[in-house]
């Protein structure tokens, strides 16, 4: 196993990504889109945390009729922030993407657009400035630079209010290709009660299951890491796994849970009652179906990425009044 291109989800073809950003002002939120081809992806989701906050997930159980969805909405705002999805639908309408329905005698595209939210607010000082439908249309619109070069991560997009076990919380991505050329990555926004640094070494927990050099081994000093008093819905994970083989909407649904594995080898404690951690996962479909023993290995690989980057959401996220970045707080030199 080896990383992608971009180590990042955009190494999934016809994956790609657009983040919007408000800070400032009494702002500090943002969103996150994940647009898929046109033709949409076969989806699942799993969400295992105690104050979840999301839309159109119903949709994904595979007992459900819809097959395909045609991008995924990550935001801050807490339950406002859901808004940010309409935004995204109707840009997506308008460019005649979507589900055809018939509506007054003509064919409607209505774009299937599943999301769900981080708790952020206030972190910028107006608890009532979260995302809305303008952000979620600035996110799309902000798809078309993803293709350009590699993806920007840390304190961005619907990572930008994010916090994590009293340290600054971030955005991440990593992905992975198998030897049979699968290719299987996530993205990851991570604002958890729980913990992403081990209190012993003062290293990142994901640092442990990264591929070679792709984070630093240099001793850490494990300083204490400042901590919050837990309360209700504060909290909230979120992760985005996708891959080019062809799966079904019952495989996603397990790959969504196997991605959920991968979240609890970084975070300590995890799916707690105050967090709303939920995992989506999408199959582009452009390979074949793998037989057991791919779909196997493909899942291995899925949890490992959704580890690797929330270790690349904590590692590049930059500190903010009252949340110092992991780098920051451990006297840690920028990697290179």
């Amino acid at each position: 196993m080896r990383a992608g291109e971009t180590n990042s989800i955009l190494d999934v073809a016809g994956v790609r990504v657009g983040h919007a950003t408000r800070r400032g002002g009494g702002s500090l939120t943002g969103t996150t889109v994940v647009r898929l081809p046109d033709a949409g992806a076969v989806g699942g989701v799993d969400v295992r945390g105690g104050g979840p906050g999301t839309r159109e997930t119903d949709l994904l159980d595979p007992r459900n009729m819809v097959q395909r969805v045609h991008a995924v909405v990550l935001t801050g705002g807490s339950a406002f922030g859901l808004a940010a999805a309409d935004g995204v639908m109707r840009a997506l309408a308008t460019e005649g993407v979507g589900l055809p329905v018939e509506a007054a005698g003509q064919q409607v595209p209505v774009p299937i657009v599943p999301a769900a939210v981080i708790f952020d607010l206030g972190r910028g000082g107006d608890p009532m400035a979260p995302p809305d439908a303008a952000l979620g249309a600035e996110a799309i619109a902000a798809v078309a630079d993803s293709s350009a070069g590699a993806l920007e991560q840390g304190a961005v997009g619907a990572g930008t209010g994010a916090k994590a076990g009293g340290l600054k919380g971030g955005i991440g991505s990593a992905s992975a290709v198998l030897d049979d050329g699968t290719v299987v990555a996530a993205l990851v926004v991570v604002n958890a009660v729980g913990s992403t640094v081990d209190p012993v070494t003062g290293q990142l927990l994901a640092a442990r299951h990264g591929l070679p050099d792709e984070f630093p081994t240099d001793t850490v000093h494990p300083a204490e890491v400042p901590t919050d008093k837990p309360a209700i819905g504060t909290a909230t994970t979120l992760a985005v796994v996708a891959t080019d083989r062809a799966l079904t909407k019952a495989q996603c649904q397990k790959l969504a849970g196997i991605g959920h594995d991968g979240m609890a080898r970084a975070i300590n404690p995890v799916h707690t009652m105050f967090d709303g951690d939920t995992v989506f996962a999408l199959a582009t479909c452009d390979g074949d179906a793998p037989d057991p023993m791919g779909f196997h290995l493909l899942l291995a690989a899925a949890a490992d990425c959704v580890t690797r980057a929330i270790g690349h959401a904590m590692w590049r996220a930059d500190s903010e009044a009252g949340m110092p970045s992991y780098r920051d707080h451990h006297g840690v030199a920028p990697q290179e």
